[in-house]
């Protein structure tokens, strides 16, 4: 059975796409987020503080658009970003309230 993953995707004013993501992004559904992002060209700011949980599948797809991504991490998975080398090419934030991230 899939598990559950949301995606809200989110034009802002200064034209980059906002995509909130929230539930457990795996090999059940990370083809969802690579249709996703392949829907938008440029910059893209994730939001994944409501992401519960991330796997080696999950991490290929953010790796295949890395250059372009802008991560909102928060504590649960800035270890993850870190080790896989992920936030090494990619700009990774903690939310707000939350400090540094990786």
């Amino acid at each position: 059975m899939p598990t559950a993953l949301t995606i809200t995707p989110q034009r802002r004013r200064d034209g980059t796409v906002l995509l909130t993501v929230a539930g457990e992004i795996d090999l059940s559904n990370s083809a969802e987020l690579a249709r996703t992002l392949d829907r938008f060209s440029g910059g893209v700011v994730i939001d994944l503080t409501a992401v519960d949980y991330l796997d080696s599948a999950g991490l290929n797809v953010l790796f295949a658009h890395a250059e372009r991504l802008e991560l909102i991490a928060p504590p649960l998975l800035q270890p993850i970003l870190t080790v896989s080398g992920l936030a090494d090419l990619s700009t990774v934030h903690a939310p707000p309230g939350d400090g540094p991230a990786a």
